[in-house]
């Protein structure tokens, strides 16, 4: 594993409540979390399952043993921290946030994020617009250093699960948003808190296989355009969700 250039941290836990172990349903030949780890390890980005100590995770620990694939256990509420623990323990000086929810993330993208990170010396390239608003197509590269400046006069039990408040509150942060060009362009919601959700990804998978290209599923959707009315009415619950939780 040490090979990989690119490392993604996979932020998962099992206590999730709309829906309940969601990391552990099935997918495909294997379950979610499995799915996600191979993808990563399929674009050449070294998995490290980011979890918790919760008892509930345990389970992840053991998967990931089964999976060959490095594993840091740290806080239940406090994502940031975790994410530095983790850095600081596998001495990581930057990666990027592959969240469990997004089972059909860009890989692609994501090394571009990272290189982009590293080759200009930022602190954060953050996502395009449309993959924090539901497209799940890639999350952030990150370095250990501006985690840890976020962290600064915050309480290790601070549930930092919407980071974003934290980082930007950095003062000179160095960002920039990732830039990429998509052939579909309309509102498409491919993030697992759903039922619904889970139907339509479920769907790609049966159809595409489970290392699809994004352009593989623009296509589809493009081909199919009422296939994204399936789950999109979600957003707006997803997104109310995710407001009560700034502080």
């Amino acid at each position: 594993m040490n090979s990989f250039e690119h490392i993604g941290f996979v932020s998962v836990r099992t206590s999730s409540t709309r829906l309940p172990k969601k990391c552990l349903l099935p997918f495909g030949k294997d379950n979610v979390i499995t799915h996600v780890v191979k993808r990563a390890i399929n674009f050449q980005i070294e998995p490290i399952i980011c979890t918790t100590t919760d008892s509930s995770d345990d389970i992840l620990e053991e998967l990931a043993k089964h999976l060959n694939v490095r594993l840091f256990r740290g806080s239940l509420n406090n994502k940031l921290k975790r994410w530095l623990d983790c850095a600081d323990f596998f001495d990581i000086d930057s990666f990027h946030t592959i969240d469990a929810d997004d089972l059909f993330f860009d890989g692609e993208q994501m090394k571009d994020s990272l290189n982009l990170l590293k080759k200009e010396t930022y602190d954060c390239i953050c996502p395009p617009k449309e993959s924090s608003d539901g497209d799940g197509s890639v999350g952030y590269s990150l370095t250990r250093e501006v985690i840890r400046k976020s962290l600064q006069n915050i309480d290790d039990e601070t549930d930092t699960e919407m980071m974003w408040y934290f980082l930007q509150k950095v003062q000179n942060i160095k960002m920039l948003e990732l830039k990429v060009s998509s052939s579909y362009n309309s509102p498409l919601r491919l993030t697992l808190d759903f039922k619904e959700d889970y139907w339509l990804l479920s769907f790609l998978q049966r159809i595409l296989g489970s290392y699809a290209t994004r352009d593989e599923i623009n296509n589809l959707f493009i081909s199919n355009p009422d296939l994204a009315e399936l789950n999109l009415f979600r957003n707006h619950e997803w997104k109310a969700a995710q407001l009560s939780k700034k502080i």
